[in-house]
């Protein structure tokens, strides 16, 4: 299951994301959690080994995006930029 890239709301009002922001971030989060679901069936159904190196890819390239999300999701709450950001 995708980790939940849901906005929190900050206290002070400075920092506190617009709920369009939220609101984007809660269907990136869900559109990856739906990627990452079927990526991870396929890979244990499917028989065929180039297949099933095709669907790690995809989970592996899906657990990234998630990753990132992350990390936006810290910068846009807080306003500071992430430190030593995976590349």
């Amino acid at each position: 299951m995708a980790p939940d890239l849901t906005l929190t709301r900050s206290r002070t009002p400075d920092s506190a994301a617009p709920d369009e922001v939220v609101r984007l971030f809660h269907r990136l989060n869900n559109q990856l959690g739906v990627i990452l679901a079927n990526a991870e069936l396929l890979e244990h159904r499917l028989a065929d080994d180039a297949l099933r190196g095709r669907a790690e890819q995809v989970v592996s390239g899906t657990l990234e995006a998630i990753n990132t999300a992350q990390q936006l999701r810290k910068e846009v709450l807080t306003g500071n930029p992430v430190k030593n950001p995976a590349v």
